[in-house]
């Protein structure tokens, strides 16, 4: 195995402390992911005879007895509600592509540990050997009882909307593709924010967004949702309007929801005068083309690992600049989102994770930077993902909403 180093990243702007920022090693990354890097505990002693005739037979026996008789009682007596699947086929894995489900499973087993570190929620890594959307609904509608959630993970799109759109319809629990919504509540999140520094309002900004695939799409809708109307995407062909004749599905749709202004072209003319550059894409976006954006201007280059235009570019032209990696300042990373939003959505009991339920995570998200000590700058949009005070406030504000949403069927 290699001794080559990985330089640690930087620390964020008011992180919480991180603990050795050595470089880290390849053998020290292997080493820590050898047997997975989940386990399952036990929450009651077995120590003695009657540990196992209570927990075990005879004693589990009255318990399934009792569920077979109401099924609403699995709800308290089993860690199905409490349990989020996490559920990938291995498509779209971070910046790596279509990896198959074996090599996604050290992500999805990240994913769970972050579920448990951040909430404090239990999870379980499913990876699927199908990309047939028919098949991942029929394989998850008969395991359903096993758990009360699910999160989508890197699944690539088109088929990840429409593969979430029939889970939410076929099961009663709250599903989230979390590389669309995740995305989005912390993008409207550090967006709140970076318009007050610069002084704008959040709802005049003309937005353009580079890419039309999942997050893009997602943070599309999330803007719209929150009242900003100027919002053009852009496909690898150019922007969606409703004058081009290649556009179907979800790209079709937003084309007739968006670009009010009717933008044609690439990407140089969707950003003359723009507000706010969003890449969710791994495209890469010229300095001249953001030179032409408007005055106090935002860049979100998300991309990973090669933000879509270099943070030290964007800042020649932006007055606030975020990206997705945590060697810069303002990182959007999912990580303030998800875990709160599933949390909250378990606590409250709720059988949809709602547009409501996303806008009040990423007020709490904005909110908690706008509170801090020093203030909101141009560094310092986001709080840390290791802020511990994130998790909480998530949790309550999708509680909150979930108690005033009216979710058909409910």
């Amino acid at each position: 195995m290699s001794s080559s180093t990985i330089d640690s990243p930087a620390q964020p702007e008011n992180a919480q402390p991180q603990g050795d920022q050595t470089p880290i090693t390849e053998a020290e990354i292997f080493a820590a992911h050898e047997g997975g890097k989940l386990s399952v505990g036990v929450d009651r002693p077995l120590a003695t005879k009657r540990d196992l005739s209570i927990a075990y037979t005879p004693g589990v026996a009255q318990v399934s007895r009792a569920i077979a008789a109401d099924p609403a009682l699995a709800r308290t007596h089993t860690w199905a509600s409490r349990l989020v699947a996490v559920v990938s086929d291995g498509t779209a894995v971070l910046g790596l592509g279509n990896i198959g489900p074996s090599a996604s499973l050290p992500v999805m087993e990240g994913k769970s540990a972050l579920f448990k570190t951040f909430a404090d929620l239990d999870s379980i890594p499913i990876v699927l050997n199908t990309t047939d959307v028919d098949e991942i609904v029929e394989t998850l509608v008969r395991i359903a009882p096993s758990f009360g959630a699910v999160n989508l993970e890197d699944i690539s799109a088109p088929r990840c909307f429409e593969l979430e759109r029939r889970l939410i319809e076929a099961l009663d629990m709250p599903v989230m593709h979390d590389d669309q919504h995740g995305t989005a509540v912390v993008a409207l999140a550090a967006l709140t924010n970076a318009a007050k520094v610069v002084g704008k309002d959040l709802a005049s900004l003309k937005v353009v967004i580079a890419g039309a695939g999942a997050a893009g799409i997602a943070v599309a809708e999330i803007l719209l949702t929150a009242g900003v109307s100027d919002v053009v995407l852009i496909d690898s062909k150019g922007t969606l309007h409703t004058g081009r004749e290649d556009l179907e599905g979800m790209k079709a749709e937003f084309a007739e929801r968006t670009n009010p202004r009717a933008v044609a072209g690439g990407i140089a003319h969707a950003l003359e005068g723009a507000d706010v550059f969003i890449g969710v894409s791994s495209s890469t976006v010229p300095e001249e083309d953001i030179a032409r954006m408007a005055e106090g201007s935002i860049v979100f280059a998300l991309s990973n690992p090669d933000p879509e235009v270099a943070p030290d570019v964007a800042r020649r032209h932006a007055a606030v600049v975020a990206t997705g990696r945590s060697d810069f300042p303002n990182q959007i990373n999912n990580v303030l989102a998800f875990p709160g939003i599933f949390r909250g959505a378990l606590d409250a009991g709720a059988r949809r994770i709602t547009p409501a339920m996303k806008l009040a995570a990423a007020r709490a998200i904005a909110e908690l930077a706008e509170s801090s000590a020093d203030g909101l700058s141009a560094d310092y949009i986001v709080p840390s993902p290791l802020d511990p005070r994130v998790g909480p406030a998530v949790t309550e504000a999708v509680m909150r909403a979930a108690a005033t949403a009216i979710v058909p069927g409910e």
